[in-house]
């Protein structure tokens, strides 16, 4: 079908506007990851993650007709920025932090290597993900994901650095781990329970807060987040497995 209008407007709509709020942040996370702000660098992933949320659901209010499929794209790009590439360039230099407080930033060391590699890779696998739920999203009959949804790796990488106790290592493992499932075949339910929702968002907003409940130097909410990531993750894998 041809286009006879082109112009931004006739295909912008509400949701839109708060995909880009997503993007935003997401922006505003790499910036304050390059200026070695680590802390805001996370929260600010996690402010993305909570338009990420409410673009869908305003998208649902709003009965949007997305005919010529702009909303979908303009929110999976808008993923790739926030849950893609600021978790990569975040985990590259948090991990320089740790390099310079080992000692080792005068000499080139292997994490640094390391650290770009897996970067990448994360970068490389959100959009692998991405790209392939834009062209089966609507050929494949069932209500969930392909593969650990992209938030996946902005959320476990952010609330693991605010929780006290981080570590570069785990980190990096965690997110090869969620590099590989975000590429995999393993389905993934969507979290539709209204209570583990509203759970889920009381969580995100006292992680946030600017007063932090802290309790010996962990800050709880962040760590329950962070624990429930890895429950979601850990889950989808051993319903694959016992489902084979």
């Amino acid at each position: 079908m041809e286009l006879k209008k082109t112009n931004i407007g006739c295909f912008m709509a509400v949701p839109d506007l708060i995909s880009l709020l997503n993007l935003s942040f997401g922006f505003l996370a790499i910036l304050m990851a390059i200026n070695n702000q680590i802390f805001i660098s996370s929260t600010f992933i996690i402010i993305a993650l909570i338009f990420d949320s409410l673009d869908g659901w305003v998208a649902r209010k709003l009965s949007r007709v997305d005919n010529h499929g702009f909303g979908k794209n303009i929110d999976s790009l808008s993923d790739i920025v926030s849950f893609g590439v600021a978790p990569g360039i975040l985990l590259y230099c948090s991990g320089k932090i740790y390099i310079e407080i080992l000692g080792l930033s005068s000499q080139i060391h292997y994490l640094d290597y390391l650290l770009a590699i897996i970067s990448l890779f994360v970068v490389i696998c959100g959009v692998l993900r991405l790209t392939r739920f834009n062209v089966i999203s609507e050929k494949i009959d069932f209500n969930g994901f392909i593969g650990v949804p992209i938030p996946t790796a902005g959320i476990i990488l952010a609330s693991f650095i605010l929780t006290g106790f981080f570590n570069i290592y785990l980190a990096m493992f965690l997110m090869i781990i969620v590099g590989f499932l975000m590429i995999s075949n393993i389905r993934y339910s969507k979290l539709n329970n209204p209570k583990i929702l509203l759970i889920c968002a009381i969580l995100v907003i006292l992680t946030i807060a600017p007063y932090k409940l802290v309790y010996m130097g962990i800050n709880i909410p962040a760590t329950i987040i962070f624990i429930m990531t890895i429950l979601y993750i850990f889950m989808g894998i051993i319903k694959h497995i016992f489902k084979k």
